[in-house]
C-alpha cells in the first residue's frame, strides 16, 4: 500500500527544548490515521513539522514520492496537503462565504468555488453563508474550518484536535464527514486526539505518543486499550 504522506524519524526542537524525539508515521492513501496522546506530548509539533510552521531538525517529510525538505506551508497547501488547526482559527469578522473563499489563494481561476458536497456534509455552513464567522458556535466554526480546508481541494487532510471542546451531536457529524471523504472521495486523512473512542471508531490506523516519541501503532483493530489508556491519563 502506497504512503501518501510519510515523516521518518524527525526530530524537532524548540529551542534547547526538543518536542519530537525520531517520529515516524506512514499516512496510507485512502485511510484516515490517527495520533493520540494527552496535552503536550508533540502531536500538535508533529503537524506543525508536516505543514511547515516548524522546520525539523532532522528526518524526512515525504508526500507522495517528493521529499518536501525547507518548503514552506503556502507551498504544501498548494502541492495538496490541508490544515485544520487546533481552535479552528476561522476569520471571526469575515461571513462564512469569505471564510470559505479564503482557501482560493492557492488554486487556479477555474477551480475558484466551493464545492457543492462540503454543503451537503455541513449543510449548516449553506444557510449561514452571510453570518460572521465568530457568531458561530464552537462547533459551527469547526466545521467551517474543515470545509476552508476542503475548498483548497486536498490530497491529504491534516486535523488537530478536530472534537475539542465540541457537543456530541457535532462530534458525530464530523466523524461521518472525514469517512465520506474517504470512502467516496479517496482522501488520506491525518488527526491527531485524545478522544479514543471517536478514534476507535473512524481510523483505520493508529499511533499512540508519549513525551514526543511513538509508544504504539497499527492497525485500529489491532489497539490494546489498556496499554492506551495508560498513555492518555494524565
Amino acid at each position: 500500500m502506497t504512503a501518501a504522506l510519510s515523516i521518518s524519524t524527525i526530530n524537532l526542537h524548540y529551542g534547547a527544548a526538543q518536542a519530537l524525539k525520531g517520529v515516524s508515521i506512514d499516512c496510507q492513501s485512502g485511510r484516515i490515521t490517527a495520533v493520540l496522546g494527552r496535552n503536550g506530548v508533540g502531536k500538535s509539533s508533529t503537524l506543525r513539522a508536516i505543514t511547515g510552521i516548524n522546520h525539523i531538525s532532522s528526518g524526512a517529510v515525504t508526500f507522495g514520492s517528493e521529499v518536501l525538505k525547507k518548503a514552506p506551508p503556502y507551498k504544501r497547501a498548494r502541492m495538496g496537503i490541508g490544515y485544520v488547526p487546533q481552535g479552528r482559527e476561522i476569520f471571526p469578522l469575515l461571513t462564512v462565504k469569505e471564510n470559505l473563499e479564503t482557501g482560493y489563494a492557492g488554486l487556479a481561476r477555474s477551480d475558484r468555488n466551493i464545492p457543492e458536497y462540503i454543503f451537503e456534509l455541513f449543510p449548516v455552513l449553506k444557510s449561514m453563508l452571510g453570518r460572521r464567522g465568530g457568531d458561530l458556535s464552537g462547533g459551527q466554526q469547526q466545521q467551517l474550518a474543515i470545509g476552508r480546508a476542503l475548498v483548497t481541494r486536498p490530497k491529504v487532510l491534516v486535523l488537530d484536535e478536530p472534537t475539542e471542546g465540541i457537543q456530541p451531536s457535532i462530534i458525530k457529524d464530523i466523524g461521518r464527514a472525514l469517512q465520506f471523504l474517504r470512502d467516496e472521495k479517496g482522501m488520506t486523512i491525518l488527526l491527531v486526539e485524545q478522544f479514543l473512542d471517536f478514534c476507535r471508531e473512524i481510523a483505520d490506523d493508529i499511533y499512540v505518543m508519549d513525551r514526543g516519541e511513538i509508544m504504539h501503532k497499527g492497525p485500529a483493530s489491532d489497539l490494546d486499550l489498556q496499554d492506551v489508556r495508560k498513555h492518555l491519563m494524565v
